[in-house]
């Protein structure tokens, strides 16, 4: 079981290898400073039998913390955050994660800059303000319709 955590690069995926660790992907996009694969301590990635137990070991642990998130997504709490978080732990050990957290920062980044666009920023507080209209309207329409009653008690 390849995880791409492996330092050297042996066979015939060399290349590849040497190409994703120097951080360019394939549209030629730099890393984010950090190189890729495992950040076991180094008397764990020496002994490959202690290596493989470690990688379990983080695997079920993010496994864990993904599952408690999609849990929290129809529940109260914050699912998202633990998703994200779940996959930082995997990022620690497995390149995939890695480069699909990489992935996501720079997608949350792009949003983040389109939303701080101002002409965007402004239809966003046009919209916002337009709902926000609609809904008191409806809110005093019903209470000039029916007063403080709980829609469940109106008797018609």
């Amino acid at each position: 079981m390849n995880t791409g955590s492996d330092k050297g690069a042996q066979g015939p995926e060399a290349p590849e290898r040497a190409e994703a660790a120097s951080g360019a992907g394939a549209d030629g996009e730099a890393a984010e400073g950090k190189p890729l694969g495992s950040r076991a301590p180094g008397f764990i990635q020496a002994r490959r039998t202690l290596h493989l137990s470690w990688q379990v070991g983080v695997f079920i642990v993010g496994l864990a913390v993904v599952v408690g998130g999609v849990i929290m997504l129809p529940l109260p709490g914050p699912g998202w955050l633990v998703i994200f978080g779940g996959m930082a732990i995997w990022a620690t050990e497995f390149v995939w994660a890695q480069l699909v957290l990489r992935w996501t920062k720079r997608k949350v980044t792009e949003a983040t800059q389109r939303a701080l666009d101002p002409k965007v920023r402004r239809r966003n507080i046009i919209l916002t303000t337009i709902g926000v209209v609609v809904i008191a309207v409806l809110g005093g329409v019903y209470l000039w319709k029916f007063g403080f009653e709980m829609p469940w008690n109106i008797k018609q």
